[in-house]
């Protein structure tokens, strides 16, 4: 026995830095594509992440009754916010000061979650409440996708061999381990808040529509505004060979993994692992100096 609570584990924030002055641009060798392909991830997170805060600080008095959930929660929110931080800094440095601007799509990016996510009825006959039970539904369905991810990116052995940048992997991995490290969390708050089945089954599919989509048209705008491509567009034989490659997860990870959380018994804590996370993150370089600090 491990002694490890998979449902509970404690949740603490890791104040981690990256240096970004030796990471290139395509930090994956010759495949700027693949590169962008993850890259997206650094598009969506900053103001995706920022948004989970800002519902969690509503949802937090409707878990006052549960002090344990009532700290995850609170550990959840410290771990979101380092995380928003620290792909901002990609943003702001791996990628402008080489060359490549992604303000004219994040500014957007911040718009959907702002506004179109933000606290404004979409319809006037939907209460407050109802808004945010549908939102915390949401990013249950997207944590969900970020903690099986998370533990992808754990053991993706392909971008070690092929000379992925250490410190953009150190990245990935830190924050793929803090996401298995609290992947209850917000499925246990959905349950808690509202716990209908319908609305959970509905939330997970406006995801699982978005993702594609903002996978292809966000690495479409990196290489478009990438200076070093001159135009090149992604296209759907770039993909396959990422994912033959073992660089990027494939459809068919992801539909398993989508069957998976519409199960009606499911609960996250039966995917991924706490301990494989806490391995890693025992040798991060960044989750060591943080410890250090």
């Amino acid at each position: 026995m491990s002694g490890i609570d998979e449902r509970h584990p404690e949740i603490t924030p890791r104040r981690v830095r990256f240096d970004w002055s030796e990471t290139p641009l395509h930090w994956i060798p010759d495949e700027p594509v693949a590169t962008h392909f993850i890259n997206v991830l650094h598009l969506l997170l900053p103001a995706g992440e920022r948004w989970f805060v800002h519902v969690y600080k509503q949802a937090l008095p409707l878990v006052a009754d549960d002090p344990r959930l009532h700290g995850e929660v609170r550990g959840f929110m410290g771990q979101e916010a380092v995380h928003a931080y620290s792909h901002q800094g990609v943003l702001d440095r791996q990628m402008r000061e080489r060359g490549l601007d992604p303000r004219a799509l994040t500014l957007r990016i911040e718009w959907i979650f702002t506004r179109l996510l933000g606290d404004r009825r979409p319809l006037p006959i939907m209460t407050r409440r109802a808004w945010l039970n549908l939102r915390i539904g949401i990013i249950a369905g997207i944590e969900h996708y970020t903690a099986v991810l998370g533990a992808w990116i754990l053991d993706a052995r392909e971008l070690d061999a092929a000379g992925a940048d250490p410190t953009m992997l150190d990245l990935l991995r830190w924050h793929g381990a803090e996401e298995v490290e609290h992947r209850s969390v917000a499925f246990d708050v959905y349950q808690h808040v509202s716990g209908a089945y319908w609305r959970r089954f509905l939330a997970f599919f406006a995801g699982v529509i978005a993702m594609p989509l903002a996978v292809y048209f966000g690495a479409a705008f990196l290489c478009a505004k990438d200076p070093t491509l001159h135009g090149v567009r992604p296209r759907v034989r770039d993909y396959r060979r990422a994912v033959r490659r073992g660089l990027f997860p494939g459809n068919r990870f992801m539909v398993a993994a989508a069957r998976r959380y519409l199960r009606r018994d499911y609960h996250p804590s039966r995917e991924c692992s706490t301990r494989r996370a806490l391995d890693y993150l025992a040798v991060s370089p960044a989750a060591r100096a943080a410890k250090r600090r």
